[in-house]
C-alpha cells in the first residue's frame, strides 16, 4: 500500500515540471502493470523483455502513446519477436481510457473477455484471433459506438450474437469466424458494413432480407445450420463480390440477377436449393461453385462465360448450350463439372480435343458419353446414370 502511495507521489512530481517531457498517466501506468500480470511470454518469445517498469511505458513493445495516454496496444506483436502469449486479459484493460486499438497476436490467451472493454469508448479496432478465448461475446460491446473492426475469430466464443452488436452505427468488418456461436444472425445497421465472416459456427434460422445492408461486400457463413430462402437477401446486396453460403440448409431459387453483379467468388455448394438458375443480362464471375445442391431445369447460356463452374450434384436437365462448347475448346472455360445431374446430350465431336488446360466432367448423367475425359474421384466409375432413374426424373 505504501509502495503504491509512492509511487503516485513520484508520478505526480514529475508530471507537474520536474521533467520537461511528459509522463504516462498512473492510471494508465497502473492498468499496463496489472495486463503484463495476468500475460505471459509463450516458450521462444522475448515480447516482455522491454516491458521494464522502471523506464517510460511508452517505449514498451507494442504499447503506442499520445501525450501522457496509451492510444494502441498489440500485445504479442510479431516484430517484437513474440510468437504469441499465453494467460489471461485482465480487466484492467478498461482502465485505458484513450485505447483506440487493442490486438492480440495468435497464442494461447483463455479465458473470457472482460466486460470492461467497453469502458473503452474510443476503441476502433479490437482483433484477438487464434486464441482460447471462451464464453460469450459480451453484449455491452455494444456500447463502444465508435468501433469499426471486431475481429474475434479462431476462439471457442459460445452463445449467440447479441442485437447490440449488430447495431453498431460505424462498424465496418465483424469476422467471428471458427468459433462455437450460435442462434440467429441479428440485424446489421452499420451503412459503412462491408464486411461480414460467420463460417465454422453452429447458427441457425433463416436470413432476413434486413440482416445485411447495401454496403456489404464480403459475406461468409459457410459451414453453419441456416435455414429458409436467400432470394430476397441476395438482391439486396448489389455491392457484393465475394459470397459463399455453403455447407448449410437453404432452400429456394437463386435470382439470375446476381451473376450480373461483380462477384469474384461465389460458393454455394451442398444446400437444398431448388428451381433453375435464372437468366441474367451478364455474367462477370470468374468462378461459380453451385454444386452438392438441388437445382434443377435447363443450364442458363449465360454461364458460358465463367472460367471454372462447378454444377455437379445438381438436378439439372437438358442439353449442354453450345455455348459452353465453343469457350471450352477455345481454352476460355478452365474448369465445367456437370457430373451427376439428369443431363440428355452435348454437342461435341467425339474427335474434339479438350483444351490441357482445360477439365470437363460429364460422367452419370441421362446420355452416352461422347468422348472420355478425366473426372474427379468423387464422381465414381459409373460413366451414366441408370436409364430407370433417367425415365423416372423425366416422368
Amino acid at each position: 500500500m505504501r509502495f503504491t502511495q509512492l509511487l503516485w507521489c513520484v508520478l505526480l512530481l514529475l508530471r507537474f515540471g520536474f521533467l520537461a517531457e511528459a509522463i504516462l498517466n498512473p492510471v494508465d501506468f497502473l492498468a499496463l502493470q496489472a495486463i503484463r500480470k495476468s500475460l505471459h511470454d509463450l516458450p521462444g518469445s522475448n515480447y516482455f523483455r522491454s516491458w521494464d517498469f522502471t523506464s517510460d511505458p511508452c517505449s514498451f513493445a507494442g504499447v503506442y502513446c499520445d501525450g501522457d495516454k496509451v492510444v494502441s496496444l498489440n500485445l504479442g506483436d510479431p516484430r517484437a519477436g513474440s510468437p504469441g502469449l499465453s494467460g489471461r486479459i485482465n480487466p484492467a484493460i478498461g482502465k485505458l481510457s484513450a485505447l483506440t486499438e487493442l490486438s492480440i497476436v495468435p497464442g494461447r490467451i483463455m479465458g473470457a473477455l472482460p466486460a470492461t472493454i467497453s469502458q473503452l469508448k474510443d476503441l476502433r479496432f479490437l482483433a484477438i484471433s487464434r486464441n482460447f478465448i471462451s464464453g460469450e461475446i459480451p453484449a455491452s460491446l455494444g456500447e463502444v459506438r465508435r468501433l469499426r473492426t471486431l475481429d474475434l475469430s479462431y476462439n471457442q466464443l459460445t452463445g449467440t450474437i447479441s442485437p447490440a452488436i449488430g447495431s453498431l452505427p460505424e462498424l465496418s468488418n465483424l469476422i467471428l469466424c471458427h468459433n462455437h456461436l450460435t442462434g440467429s444472425i441479428p440485424p446489421f445497421l452499420s451503412h459503412t458494413l462491408t464486411r461480414i465472416d460467420l463460417k465454422r459456427n453452429s447458427l441457425t434460422g433463416s436470413l432476413s432480407p434486413a440482416s445485411f445492408p447495401p454496403s456489404l461486400q464480403y459475406l461468409s457463413l459457410a459451414w453453419n445450420q441456416l435455414t429458409g430462402p436467400v432470394d430476397r437477401v441476395l438482391l439486396r446486396l448489389n455491392q457484393i463480390n465475394y459470397l459463399d453460403l455453403s455447407l448449410n440448409r437453404l432452400t429456394g431459387t437463386i435470382p439470375g440477377r446476381i451473376f450480373a453483379f461483380p462477384i469474384t467468388s461465389l460458393q454455394l455448394q451442398r444446400n437444398f436449393f431448388y428451381g433453375y438458375i435464372q437468366p441474367a443480362s451478364q455474367v462477370t464471375i470468374p468462378t461459380v461453385d453451385l454444386s452438392y445442391n438441388r437445382f434443377s431445369g435447363w443450364i442458363s447460356p449465360l454461364l458460358s462465360s465463367v472460367q471454372n463452374l462447378y454444377l455437379n450434384s445438381n438436378r439439372f436437365t437438358g442439353e449442354v448450350p453450345t455455348s459452353f462448347v465453343e469457350r471450352l475448346l477455345s481454352a476460355s472455360i478452365h474448369t465445367l463439372y456437370l457430373q451427376h445431374n439428369f443431363l440428355t446430350g452435348i454437342q461435341i465431336s467425339p474427335a474434339a480435343e479438350i483444351p490441357a488446360s482445360s477439365s470437363l466432367c460429364l460422367q452419370y448423367n441421362c446420355m452416352v458419353l461422347p468422348l472420355q475425359t478425366p473426372c474427379p474421384l468423387k464422381a465414381g466409375s459409373q460413366k451414366a446414370r441408370p436409364i430407370t432413374q433417367c425415365n423416372q426424373w423425366r416422368g
